[in-house]
């Protein structure tokens, strides 16, 4: 076995920045083999997300495209998958770490028997084994782990990889046959999808994100957020508190237990700092801490912090901001 096989869920038809950095890391991944990687892409409709797969330097597009598959339930996703793999030649199976991946991924290697590293931040190759970095603790310690089995299962951490720049299209595509429902289908109902709709930039891939936090105090306040995201053409973000305390819909979590995102500006408004939120935005290139409090523990890893009121700091900031920009 020497290839890497690429697995993403479409959704939309849109290709997104994950699905690039995950190609990338394969595109190592198969270069340490001396193979080459395949993507496999699953959803409802894949008529348009093909073209710009098969741009990213994948030997082969493998498309499972059927209504059922947009539905992301892992009971029908992971025999898919499974047939794939043993009628291939894979080594590694990597997706981005999303909140599909975790449910899908974990039982896929189940079923293969086959070992698996989670959340992986970066990867090392030597003596013929791979070495995943992956976080622990909350993200306070990393470990170095090599998995012991034929088949090596990994999900990673998409904001930790530069995504792979896109070129001319060069990948064979191919449909693939999608197994018979197995019983266990019938014993899962699909009952809908609660997507967020926002004009804003996706949070996982916004280059700002201001993000709020308990110290907003309300729901109507969090406006206060989402205006200075605006005047910065940038995401809005939230800490679990805000969102368990009903400030924002938890789409918009950032976290061990939300979204890890990365972008070039993060501004912590009202955050206190707690690990888990931590855990979720430490690799942002900078970051702005806005807190009364001034021994909160978000000032420790903030690049510039400002002690005040975020109730007067932040319309002043907003307004700057868009005089700035015009």
């Amino acid at each position: 076995m020497s290839n890497v096989l690429v697995v993403v869920h479409i959704a939309d038809n849109e290709v997104k920045k994950a699905v690039l950095c995950t190609a990338a890391f394969a595109k190592t991944a198969a270069g340490n083999l001396g193979g080459s990687y395949d993507i496999l892409a699953i959803g409802a409709d894949l008529s348009s997300a093909k073209d710009a797969l098969t741009t990213l330097g994948a030997q082969k597009v493998l498309l499972a495209q059927g209504a059922d598959m947009g539905d992301a339930l892992a009971e029908r996703l992971v025999p898919v998958i499974e047939q794939v793999v043993k009628a291939g030649d894979y080594k590694m199976v990597v997706s981005p770490a999303s909140s599909i991946a975790k449910d899908v991924l974990p039982r896929f290697a189940c079923r293969m028997g086959a070992g698996m590293a989670s959340e992986v931040v970066a990867l090392s190759f030597d003596g013929g084994k791979f070495t995943y970095v992956r976080p622990m603790y909350a993200g306070n310690v990393n470990g170095a782990v090599q998995i012991d089995s034929d088949i090596e299962v990994v999900t990673i951490r998409p904001t930790e990889f530069e995504a792979i720049e896109p070129g001319a299209a060069s990948s064979a595509v191919e449909d693939v046959a999608l197994p018979a429902p197995e019983a266990v289908c019938g014993k899962v109902e699909f009952l809908g999808f609660e997507k967020s709709v926002s004009s804003r930039p996706d949070l996982a891939e916004a280059a700002v994100v201001a993000s709020g936090g308990r110290g907003v105090k309300s729901k109507e306040n969090f406006k206060l957020i989402e205006d200075l995201a605006d005047a910065m053409g940038g995401a809005v973000g939230a800490s679990r508190a805000a969102v368990d305390s009903g400030f924002i819909h938890n789409d918009f979590q950032v976290g061990q237990t939300g979204k890890i995102v990365a972008p070039d500006l993060y501004i912590a408004v009202g955050i206190s700092g707690a690990l888990q939120h931590v855990a979720g935005m430490k690799s942002s290139k900078v970051v702005v801490a806005i807190n009364k409090d001034e021994e909160a523990p978000i000032f420790q890893i903030a690049d510039y912090g400002i002690v005040a009121d975020l109730f007067k700091v932040v319309p002043e900031l907003t307004a700057e901001i868009k005089k700035i920009r015009g």
